[in-house]
């Protein structure tokens, strides 16, 4: 049985992004995983959006979960004082451990690699292979894009209408954690 209550999987970006916005959104992600006991899993960076919201639930005293390949080690400095740090070889196992380990899945802003992570997740969920919550964090309306296509992809007879329900898109953290908490309890 696990010693964890809930964790939920932060796919982010391993840089800050454009706008200020997204590292405030980044560390109030951080301090509401851990006001909510629920442990972080992520990429083990400790750069970025990443090493952010780290940061922010370590500074809470919550709990984290970290997951980075060999190669990556250096180039997104892995995070070593997390209360757990997996080394895997490979970027496939890396997501897989991630992905193992969690109840949800939250997507900050980012870049081609939580797009990746993202659509993993969405597809795996549209194969039914789990029913996990897939919620996007859409800070300053980032993900707009992102779901004008997904309807798009829709609209064109490529997913049915079930795919869009298979995501939720939040505004911020405090709605965040509103579906959070009803996802997870």
């Amino acid at each position: 049985m696990s010693t964890f209550p809930k964790s939920v999987c932060v796919y982010c970006g391993s840089r800050d992004g454009a706008l200020p916005a997204y590292a405030q959104a980044a560390e109030a992600t951080g301090q509401m995983l851990a006001r909510n006991d629920w442990r972080l899993v992520y990429g083990a960076g400790d750069v970025g959006l990443m090493g952010r919201v780290a940061n922010a639930v370590q500074d809470a005293g919550g709990r984290t979960f970290g997951v980075i390949p060999t190669h990556l080690l250096d180039w997104e400095v892995g995070k070593r004082d997390l209360d757990s740090f997996v080394i895997t070889e490979t970027m496939h196992e890396r997501k897989k451990v991630m992905f193992m380990n969690a109840d949800a899945v939250v997507v900050l802003p980012g870049g081609a690699g939580s797009l990746d992570e993202f659509f993993e997740a969405l597809t795996w969920r549209q194969l039914k292979l789990h029913e996990k919550p897939i919620i996007l964090l859409n800070t300053d309306g980032f993900w707009d894009p992102l779901w004008a296509l997904l309807t798009h992809v829709v609209d064109q007879g490529f997913a049915g209408d079930d795919i869009l329900g298979y995501v939720d898109i939040v505004p911020d953290v405090a709605a965040l954690e509103t579906r959070l908490r009803a996802a997870l309890s």
